[in-house]
């Protein structure tokens, strides 16, 4: 029968899609020994530093991005650009490396998995939420984002239409955004 630290952690990974950090075991008093004892057993995966995976959650579409939110030591990175259009299911971007958000002061002291993008930036608190309980980008500082990163104005076109569609964003809103991105491309929406 599993033991009080196996409970501790599965409480914690079930609220994240079956992870869990070193920094949130330890929180709750289970050591990075036992994570360590938990993966040599086969209960738990090693993903990344620090982040661990419960094999007994089923795998989920949103997997890559609570990993990636999970990632950055000491601090959690937020979903964003054309990724927290994917997140969402806004436009046909399909972004081959997630990408996260930190803050500008956050120094990252270990290689870069291949699969992320870190972009350091300081985030207020009305331009970030949780969606499907992970934190992202809300939309309209979304496609802020992804048209200074330079994404082209059929998929800012496409995630605006889907956006309104969805109920992201109003229409007067939708309105706003495409003239600050798109009209300044010279783009009609």
């Amino acid at each position: 029968m599993p033991g009080s630290a196996f409970e501790t952690v599965m409480d914690v990974a079930a609220e994240q899609y079956g992870y869990v950090t070193t920094r949130q075991a330890r929180e709750r008093g289970v050591t990075a020994n036992t994570l360590r004892m938990m993966a040599t057993r086969g209960a738990l995966e090693r993903v990344a530093r620090g982040v661990y995976r419960m094999q007994a959650f089923p795998p989920s579409q949103y997997d890559e991005y609570m990993e990636a939110s999970l990632w950055p030591a000491g601090v959690r990175g937020v979903i964003s650009h054309g990724s927290a259009l994917a997140l969402r299911g806004l436009s046909d971007i399909n972004p081959s490396r997630v990408h996260i958000t930190v803050p500008q002061s956050f120094r990252v002291r270990r290689e870069v998995p291949g699969h992320l993008v870190v972009h350091h930036e300081h985030l207020p608190d009305d331009t970030f939420t949780m969606f499907e309980a992970i934190p992202v980008t809300t939309v309209k500082r979304t496609i802020e984002d992804c048209h200074r990163a330079h994404i082209g104005p059929a998929l800012l076109r496409q995630a605006l239409t889907d956006a309104e569609r969805e109920g992201f964003l109003t229409p007067s809103a939708v309105e706003d955004l495409a003239a600050q991105v798109l009209e300044q491309r010279n783009v009609v929406p």
